[in-house]
């Protein structure tokens, strides 16, 4: 099937240099999403490349982005969160002091957005890198989106409950029966977009 087939039937071929086509790993997307077009795929690799490098695989902001708002600009939650990523504008100051460069534009601008979330996802990223010292990247990533919809203190009173009734704090399905239900539900949607969870 030509390439322009495979991404209609909503399968992405990713192909890295000196890697044979018959190696490469195919992942599904959901393809019930609308939002999972091409539209900000500049601004999500850019912005995953700067905050977590070259080899970290973007579209698991871009799906973020479609579990917050599918992927629309003009969102504005209940509680005030904006744009794609659905920042809370105190959030985004609070982003602004640890990263003036992002100073630049505004939440209400697209790049802007994706790049304080992707850079907010990183800040939280670390956090349990740091704490969860030997845990699997995938699972230091659940966390982070669990802590960026639920917010860091919960998922880590959240992680150290899992801690005292079973002994370890790394693995996400242990945790996700802790979390708050709205996390469980955000954290598999991303999962599912990107073809990790049934």
């Amino acid at each position: 099937m030509p390439l322009r087939g495979w991404l209609t039937a909503g399968v992405l071929l990713v192909l890295l240099p000196g890697i044979a086509l018959s190696s490469v790993k195919v992942v599904r997307h959901d393809l019930t999403s609308k939002a999972w077009t091409n539209e900000y795929d500049s601004h999500f690799r850019k912005y995953t490349k700067r905050y977590f490098g070259a080899g970290f695989n973007w579209h698991w902001f871009k799906s973020q982005g479609i579990a917050e708002s599918g992927l629309r600009n003009d969102a504005v939650s209940h509680a005030g969160a904006v744009g794609i990523m659905q920042i809370m504008p105190t959030t985004y100051e609070e982003i602004h002091r640890k990263s003036p460069y992002l100073s630049a534009g505004t939440l209400h601008d697209p790049r802007w957005n994706i790049a304080a979330g992707i850079f907010y996802d990183r800040v939280l990223y670390k956090r349990w890198k740091r704490s969860l010292e030997h845990a699997p990247v995938d699972e230091n990533l659940y966390l982070t989106f669990a802590s960026y919809n639920a917010g860091y203190g919960k998922m880590s009173r959240v992680v150290t409950q899992v801690k005292q009734e079973k002994g370890n704090s790394g693995n996400w399905d242990d945790i996700k029966r802790f979390a708050p239900s709205q996390t469980r539900h955000y954290v598999s949607r991303i999962k599912f977009l990107m073809g990790k969870e049934q």
